[in-house]
């Protein structure tokens, strides 16, 4: 007989202290501070802010901390008090163009304005582990040079000068800003929720569609137009001032994919675009987000749907970490009423089947 196991408010109590003294850990190691987590584990507090749809570095990095190191519970975390925030309005459009660039790469055109800035990256790594950093490492200073007040124009207006690829998709002025974050989902979404949801997405999630798309599930045929990341200001109009006002800067990735063409009778072919955007150095997520928002606009060029990655339910309704996170979870919380009911159905079952194949008696056999 399966029976209800009774708890209570002492037994969650031991259970958040013990939580807390797993935290910790050993009592003779120093405690970690919320500035080394920001500083030397600074992209998964850059995921956080991400898919937390929150920028602010010091709260990730609690955030991460007292999740000891799960960044799905760190952003749970960080989406849970930025609800209970006050909103303002929307600030102006960044214009990643003037990005005071520390990284910015190209796989389409070698030579391009501004140059190829390769930055901080894993990309030339040789992915051995390094004993070094296992008893301290004080790294060389970097090579440094004069800062660079050349233009950087993105890859894509270059092409698009030409005509050779698509014009951005415009939204329209007038109609209100999308916000997950308050409304709920509903589809048809335009491509600002769609990017919104992608932004806040899974990167993992990302990854795996992204990767599908490349695997041919999906018409796909991507190019790293540009992969961009550095600071960028942001303004706010302020109603009072009747102008906008300066708020600061963040730091951003941004990937221009460059896909397959498109056309018609009546217009050139040219190439289309997938776009990226995410808090902080964040490459995987971006590129990936970038493939994933190609696929989606596949009703929108006229691409017959055939693959996950070009379903708009599909992406996102499970791109979420945090609300599969507590549909999967969930499963944790008693559901013995439910189990038992399932338990005597199939005793019922497993009867009527015993009595269905039972042998038949002796003397019937006999006669």
């Amino acid at each position: 007989m399966y029976v209800a196991v009774k708890g209570g408010e002492r037994a969650i109590e031991n259970a958040h202290r013990l939580l807390a003294h797993e935290r910790r850990g050993d009592r003779d190691v120093p405690e970690v501070s919320l500035a080394q987590i920001s500083e030397q584990l600074s992209l998964g507090v850059d995921r956080v802010m991400t898919e937390g749809s929150l920028y602010d570095r010091e709260l990730a990095a609690l955030a991460i901390k007292q999740a000891r190191g799960d960044l799905i519970e760190a952003i749970f975390l960080v989406r849970a008090f930025r609800a209970t925030l006050p909103r303002f309005g929307a600030t102006e459009p960044v214009d990643t163009g003037a990005m005071q660039v520390r990284r910015r790469i190209s796989s389409t055109f070698k030579d391009i304005p501004g140059g190829q800035i390769l930055g901080p990256t894993f990309d030339y790594t040789h992915r051995l582990l390094d004993p070094q950093l296992a008893d301290g490492f004080a790294p060389d200073t970097p090579a440094t040079g004069e800062v660079s007040t050349g233009a950087t124009p993105r890859v894509t207006d270059i092409l698009g000068r030409d005509g050779l690829i698509e014009p951005s998709p415009v939204a329209d002025a007038s109609a209100p800003i999308g916000d997950l974050t308050r409304e709920p989902l509903s589809f048809p979404a335009d491509r600002d929720l769609r990017l919104q949801n992608l932004a806040r997405a899974d990167e993992g999630f990302l990854l795996a569609l992204g990767y599908s798309s490349q695997r041919g599930y999906g018409r796909n045929h991507p190019f790293a137009g540009e992969i961009r990341f550095g600071e960028v200001e942001v303004e706010f109009v302020a109603e009072d001032a009747g102008f906008a006002v300066p708020l600061g800067s963040i730091a951003l990735t941004e990937c221009q994919m460059v896909n397959q063409f498109k056309g018609s009778a009546t217009e050139a072919p040219c190439f289309t675009r997938g776009y990226g955007l995410a808090f902080g150095q964040s490459e995987r997520k971006t590129m990936s987000m970038a493939l994933v928002d190609r696929s989606l606009r596949a009703r929108e060029l006229g691409e017959e749907v055939v693959a996950p990655a070009q379903d708009e339910e599909f992406v996102m309704s499970h791109s979420d970490n945090v609300q599969a996170t507590g549909f999967v979870e969930h499963l944790k919380l008693p559901h013995y009423v439910d189990f038992q009911s399932e338990l005597g159905l199939l005793r019922k079952l497993r009867k009527e089947f015993v009595e269905a194949n039972e042998t038949p008696p002796m003397r019937e056999a006999a006669e």
